[in-house]
């Protein structure tokens, strides 16, 4: 075999893409596995989305290469999303770069600010992609706490007492993944302050805005954000257009360019008919919202009797599309815990662990199951 590259040595393969082959091989063997660990929405784009794309590829020029920087008219409904979502206002010219999904911008972000021996503030717990980007880029992972007792928000005044003098880059993302907490504007406000004295980049990563969150917010409304802030969104979780891959990184005229550049190394631009479709979502009207937060209300309702048959504990205003939940004391291991439902009563659920060394002795369900299938879960208990 070749030798593969000494970056492959930083990273393991993905936890998601591992684990979901062990459940995947349990149900080919007949087990009735009801899996509640990923966060991919179980329910469809609306049906005007889904119109759009049909009509779209019968459009002249539908299947040539596409631009780097997506459709104007694309660039512009993401820009008035962000007018009237966030009180944000952006330039669809300069200040906005459609991505295929907002997972690649991380890795976009990272090759356009990154050298090696950079260190990046990564959250813990939270996405594991950012501090396995960090390594693949070469950079270094920094970690900093987020806990229970602090409102799984970052304790600038412990931060400040490190050495930052090598940190490029933090990384973000509120609504929070995986607890569900979100940040006022207030916190913002002191983020964004401590980014300026620090010479920090700024990411947030806020993909989960909209479900189950009355008060949507955006680090980008903050005075002065855009000079040390980014922030990615996807239409994953509040569209249903996971598997679509769209997704977009706001900012400044200089930082987007900088992203442009890796970008347009990387891919020919995004198929026509997805981003046609991608504007129909970003148009739609407040019922889509209503109607998407009642589904996840119900789910939710459901999801806290199975935490409660567990013994568990949770916070019942976190937001987002996961319930993250304590263990009750003497567990040991998340993992080993979570294996053991697995493989007794037929339901994957995720471990807190894999979101760093915080997330011990927490677990998250999904709420892409239907209710029929939680009233099943809760049944096997």
């Amino acid at each position: 075999m070749i030798q593969t590259a000494d970056r492959l040595k930083t990273v393991q393969e993905y936890y998601f893409s591992k684990k979901l082959r062990e459940v995947r091989g349990l149900a080919a063997e007949g087990k009735p596995i009801i899996n509640m660990g990923i966060g991919s929405p179980d329910l469809s784009p609306s049906q005007s989305v889904i119109e759009s794309i049909q009509k779209a590829v019968l459009d002249l020029g539908a299947h040539q290469y596409q631009s780097y920087q997506g459709l104007p008219e694309l660039r512009k409904a993401i820009a008035l999303f962000y007018k009237n979502k966030f009180n944000v206002s952006v330039d669809a010219n300069s200040e906005i770069l459609p991505l295929m999904g907002s997972k690649e911008g991380i890795m976009h972000i990272s090759m356009a600010f990154l050298n090696d021996g950079d260190e990046v503030l990564i959250p813990n717990p939270g996405y594991p992609t950012y501090a396995s980007v960090t390594k693949l880029v070469g950079a270094s992972e920094k970690y900093y706490d987020l806990t229970e007792a602090n409102g799984w928000f970052p304790d600038i005044e412990a931060l400040e007492k490190k050495d930052l003098s090598k940190v490029k880059l933090m990384w973000l993302s509120y609504p929070h993944m995986p607890t569900g907490a979100n940040a006022t504007i207030a916190q913002f406000k002191k983020l964004v302050a401590f980014a300026k004295q620090h010479h920090i980049l700024l990411v947030n990563d806020n993909p989960y805005s909209f479900v189950l969150n009355s008060e949507p917010k955006s680090i980008l409304t903050i005075e002065g954000a855009k000079e040390v802030c980014l922030e990615l969104n996807s239409l994953s979780k509040t569209f249903n257009m996971a598997g679509w891959r769209v997704g977009f990184v706001l900012g400044s005229q200089e930082h987007i360019s900088a992203v442009l550049k890796v970008k347009s190394n990387m891919d020919s631009g995004m198929f026509y008919g997805i981003q046609k479709g991608a504007i129909t979502a970003l148009e739609s009207a407040d019922i889509w919202y209503e109607q998407l937060n009642n589904v996840y209300e119900k789910r939710k309702k459901l999801v806290c009797q199975l935490a409660d048959k567990l013994s568990c504990t949770y916070d019942k205003n976190a937001v987002g599309m996961f319930l993250w939940a304590k263990l009750p004391k003497g567990i040991a291991s998340a993992e080993r815990f979570i294996d053991d439902i697995l493989y007794e009563k037929d339901i994957f659920i995720t471990p807190g662990i894999i979101f760093g060394s915080n997330g011990e002795g927490y677990i998250r369900f999904s709420l892409c199951v239907t209710e029929e299938k939680i009233k099943e879960a809760i049944d096997r208990f």
